[in-house]
């Protein structure tokens, strides 16, 4: 009826029209939302104070009277017919508008502001810190975590099997007795099991015990060539014995298991054009049975090497295509047994000093001879199997749409207990934990965390890498952080980690917070010592189940493990509860307890805060060490005439500078900002989540190189092969390529760069930095 009337009110008045400006701002919770109005004349001003003022005479126009009064009757009557018409329609309007609005709620004191006012979401309120420690504290039972043990323990759960399906509904049932939203990812994945006949080892013609172990994605070949005994297959081993004159090529080479992935001692012995790898657990490092088989992979990656970089779903449509991490010899486990027979037996030279430490006791090992033949034949079968990844969430209050993910792998070669159960029941207790916190004591969690049970671990992390790839142009807008709980228990002597540099601050903080099994000091007093970094922290690597999500995805991550000085028997049917308790002085629970409050605490605090607890001046001290490195290398190669002057360290060393300076302007806009001002949070949230994957390089595939991160990952994009380029340019070695090394400089240069311009924040806001 209002319409109506202003309609006809303007028809006989004759004013000239107005019009009203709606802006609506919506808050952070998606409700309440202020409505600003403004009339013409507002607008007007707004114009006249913003300096423009052409248009400012368009709405005083002359005024012309109307001249109905000199119509003819048939007009008039036209003119009353044409009101009755606009009465009509406006009355309709009118009626169909307010029974649109009648679902929504208006408040009546519902401010209007004549400016734009800053917007704060009304505040969650949630437990302070120290009552969310306590609760977690009294809530993590040894009780629960042992009765999980008890639940989630299988003697046989290998990937896609019946036992592995089983437990994902165990896993999944649990999430929704929680009250959690679940859901399932399905994949069909290319793995390698034993074939109807066991692979074979022969030494000088002779069978050599039975081979019952097996390492998947090994060449399917039979090769034969002399013995050559390398240590431990580090890069460092095959220099040695290039030092020695010995010649790998053609070889089989025996090496001890620990130290390194059995990937990366195939892919050692590969570059070198040894024939075949046989890989052993030698009594020095590991106290196992003398007969006891060993399982593996030799894929030098993660994920389906089958399906490089893209997902592994089924009907997949892309050509045939394999990892360029598939090693093209074959590789082999043996028992102790087998290696002492073929060991005690091998002529040649002697090894180098430190060598012959292991199982020959008091004798000093050869090398081998070229009489010492070995023939390898290896038959495994590669199939296509069916696997599930199975989740749970707790969604946040504030910012549902930022997660973290706690992931623990489900399968094993035999019962994989240390491996797989230790990690599955304790992402089981820390939901159950979590979700009573929730339901029972008033927390509310601001962002979301996602729960995920992992299949086909054992394969090299092939049912979350294929998670990854399938997500990844979104993962790492969204998920700000990750937490393996895999292999976390193998002993109770010492406490390692690796990590994103970001949450560095962040686990020394929370190590101080937790205390050791034996409850007599923190985690920090027993294990870090005066220089926590060097005694706790080592470097992420290909063997830890972390690692796609961070040099693959670009998402800062985390794992633990409380260790033994042995090697634990992962991969062994010895990988039993039993055997843990004794890896562990029978202190496994109590382990296990503190083990989940450190994981605990560490995901409270990055989801209870307004600010994600991430220093990012952290990578500043990384960055600077790599480009000293690389200054110093690249000013001697010049000195020497081996690169050109014309080469600069100019935009590497300002690149360093640009994230100097981003990191400490972040810091600075930290401290003068209103933490309270939840969008302002948001925005600073969103700057600190852009770090990792800005570290991937945009210049690299990841059919080519997986793990793109510069400082984190492998390939010749990072600044570590920059620095060997280096040494290889100064040995004068064939690798070496200076057009190639100049190539790499630049792209490396640009990747930080790129990394200081997005923690620096909108590009209206660099000023032309760059």
């Amino acid at each position: 009826m209002d319409q109506a009337r202003t309609t006809i009110s303007k028809i006989f008045n004759g004013e000239p029209r107005s019009y009203t400006r709606f802006n609506l701002t919506q808050n952070m919770e998606g409700d309440n939302s202020h409505v600003e109005m403004k009339l013409s004349s507002d607008m007007d001003d707004e114009v006249e104070a913003n300096g423009v003022g052409e248009n400012k005479n368009q709405h005083n126009r002359p005024y012309y009277p109307s001249k109905m009064n000199q119509r003819s009757p048939k007009t008039v009557c036209g003119f009353v017919i044409a009101i009755l018409f606009l009465f009509i329609i406006g009355y309709l309007i009118g009626y169909l508008s307010n029974r649109s609005t009648d679902k929504t709620e208006i408040k009546p004191d519902c401010p209007v502001f004549s400016e734009i006012a800053p917007v704060k979401a009304d505040a969650v309120y949630s437990l302070d810190w120290s009552d969310l420690r306590a609760l977690l504290k009294k809530k993590l039972t040894t009780n629960n975590i042992n009765s999980n043990f008890k639940e989630f323990s299988s003697a046989s759960h290998q990937a896609g099997s019946t036992g592995d399906e089983a437990l994902a509904n165990k896993i999944i049932g649990k999430f929704k007795t929680f009250g959690m939203s679940t859901w399932t990812d399905e994949q069909y994945v290319k793995i390698h099991e034993p074939g109807s006949s066991n692979n074979r080892v022969l030494f000088r013609g002779n069978v050599v015990g039975t081979t019952e172990g097996y390492l998947a994605y090994s060449a399917v070949k039979e090769v034969q060539g002399a013995a050559l005994y390398a240590h431990y297959g580090r890069a460092e081993d095959f220099r040695r014995l290039q030092e020695l004159n010995v010649d790998v090529n053609g070889k089989v080479v025996l090496v001890r298991a620990g130290l390194l992935s059995f990937a990366e001692k195939v892919a050692n012995a590969a570059s070198l054009n040894a024939s075949a790898v046989l890989i052993y657990p030698d009594p020095v490092n590991y106290s196992i049975r003398e007969n006891t088989a060993l399982f593996g992979h030799v894929h030098l990656g993660t994920g389906d090497p089958y399906t490089p970089a893209f997902p592994s779903f089924n009907h997949t449509q892309f050509p045939p295509a394999q990892s360029s991490g598939l090693p093209n010899i074959p590789a082999q486990t043996i028992t102790i047994r087998q290696a002492t027979e073929i060991m005690s037996k091998l002529e040649g030279r002697s090894s180098p000093n430190g060598w012959s430490d292991g199982m020959l006791s008091g004798t000093m090992y050869n090398l081998g001879g070229d009489n010492d033949i070995i023939t390898v034949e290896v038959k495994n079968n590669l199939i296509q199997k069916k696997i599930h990844n199975v989740f749970g969430v707790i969604k946040g209050y504030m910012d549902a749409d930022r997660y973290m993910v706690i992931g623990a792998q489900r399968d094993a070669w035999g019962a994989g207990f240390a491996k797989s159960t230790v990690g599955t029941s304790l992402m089981v207790e820390l939901a159950r934990t979590i979700t009573d916190m929730i339901r029972n004591d008033g927390f509310k969690p601001k962002r979301s965390i996602i729960f995920a049970s992992w299949s086909a671990g054992e394969f090299g992390s092939v049912g979350a890498t294929e998670w990854l790839e399938g997500y990844l142009s979104s993962l790492n807008l969204k998920m700000f952080s990750y937490i393996s709980l895999d292999e976390i228990i193998s002993g109770s002597e010492s406490f390692k980690a690796t990590a994103s540099p970001l949450l560095y601050d962040l686990l020394e903080s929370t190590m101080k917070q937790v205390s050791s099994p034996d409850a007599t000091k923190s985690l920090h007093e027993q294990f870090a010592g005066s220089n926590w970094e060097k005694s706790v922290m080592e470097p992420m690597g290909l063997s830890h189940s972390a690692y796609p999500f961070q040099a693959f995805s670009g998402i800062p991550s985390l794992s633990f493990r409380f260790i033994s000085s042995k090697s634990y028997p992962y991969g062994t049917v010895e990988d039993t509860e039993q055997t843990l308790d004794r890896y562990t002085s029978y202190s496994t629970l109590k382990i296990a307890k503190t083990a989940g409050e450190v994981v605990g605490l560490v995901t409270l605090r990055l989801v209870h805060d307004h600010l994600l607890k991430m220093n990012v001046a952290k990578y500043t001290s990384v960055i600077r060490n790599y480009v000293s490195q690389i200054r110093s290398k690249v000013e001697s190669r010049q000195m020497s005439g081996r690169l050109p002057s014309t080469l600069t360290m100019q935009w590497l060393l300002s690149a360093q500078g640009s994230y100097d300076r981003a990191a400490s302007a972040l810091l600075s806009a930290i401290r003068n900002s209103d933490l309270e001002d939840m969008e302002q949070c948001r925005i600073i949230n969103n700057r600190i989540m852009r770090v990792e994957g800005s570290l991937l390089s945009p210049y690299v595939s990841p059919r080519q190189s997986l793990f793109r991160h510069i400082l984190l990952g492998s390939g010749p994009h990072t600044l570590a092969a920059l620095v060997d380029h280096l040494e290889a340019i100064k040995g004068g070695l064939e690798s070496a390529d200076i057009d190639q090394f100049k190539n790499q400089f630049a792209l490396a240069t640009w990747t930080i760069q790129g990394c200081a311009n997005a923690l620096a924040g909108e590009v209206w806001d660099m000023d032309n930095e760059i």
